[in-house]
């Protein structure tokens, strides 16, 4: 009996190189809406617990300062900066400064390898954590809204406009909280620019702007977060101009495209190194 190499078979070559070639191709990519949503619910589910202790220090905080400025401040468009920015600060400390800690210490614990092994595209990954975050402040954002408006006898009747503002305020200050702590090389680095950027939107989105220098006031047109606030003081009046308001709420949304992509980017670039 002689013993015949399986590579004479007929048709073996191109058995084994379609087996080879089966081995060798992968899944199909991960389309991104339900990467995105997966992210979403892993991301909620994980940060839950750990984060409403930190939403109430964020409510407590800028109702807080409310009540500070109302013995300064006594009505019309001072106390509406004051309410709208006071809401908006809550989306600042948990959209901006957490998540900006949060991508420091998944960078320097090499949490971001874990992302990096899945088939799940890049945006997903930013989208679905900003996305995430942002959703706790909405309590706070409406209990510090409501409060305010009892506190400074503003009219509730177009509370409804923060449907809009959070979920865009909270993707333009989501995008650089991101950032922030994705380009940081530490993640001490990370807080402190978290932290900076919280301040600037508590020091130049509550203060009346009418009191601020001119310099003061260009970098306060820098910021993100002024765009959604200037968007719901306007609505405290007796007649909101609509107009104005949808087109702060555009400037906002546009920003948050930007600064998300920007995260997108800088997510690809730690990832890879």
């Amino acid at each position: 009996m002689s013993v015949v190499p399986a590579e004479v078979l007929p048709g073996s070559a191109r058995a084994v190189e379609e087996t080879v070639r089966g081995e060798a191709e992968l899944g199909p990519r991960a389309r991104l809406w339900p990467s995105l949503v997966a992210v979403y619910r892993a991301q909620l589910s994980r940060a839950r617990v750990a984060r409403i202790p930190l939403l109430f220090v964020a409510t407590f905080q800028s109702v807080g300062i409310m009540v500070l400025m109302r013995g300064v401040v006594d009505g019309g468009a001072e106390a509406q900066a004051v309410v709208a920015g006071s809401s908006v600060l809550v989306v600042a400390f948990v959209a901006l400064n957490l998540l900006a800690q949060y991508f420091g210490q998944l960078r320097a614990s090499g949490g971001l390898d874990h992302y990096a092994t899945l088939p799940v595209p890049p945006a997903a990954v930013v989208l679905g954590a900003a996305g995430a975050y942002a959703s706790f402040t909405v309590p706070g954002t409406v209990v510090t809204a409501v409060f305010g408006c009892v506190l400074f006898g503003l009219p509730l009747a177009h509370l409804w406009v923060l449907v809009a503002v959070i979920p865009l305020a909270g993707a333009a200050l989501a995008g650089l909280g991101a950032a922030f702590g994705l380009l940081a090389p530490r993640p001490e680095l990370a807080t402190v620019l978290g932290q900076l950027g919280m301040s600037a939107a508590l020091l130049l989105g509550v203060l009346p702007a009418d009191r601020m220098p001119e310099a003061v006031r260009f970098l306060r047109d820098l910021l993100p977060s002024t765009y959604g606030v200037e968007a719901f003081a306007r609505t405290f009046g007796p007649d909101p101009d609509w107009a104005f308001v949808l087109g702060d709420l555009a400037v906002c949304g546009v920003v948050g495209v930007v600064s998300l992509a920007v995260a997108t980017w800088a997510y690809r670039r730690a990832a890879v190194r």
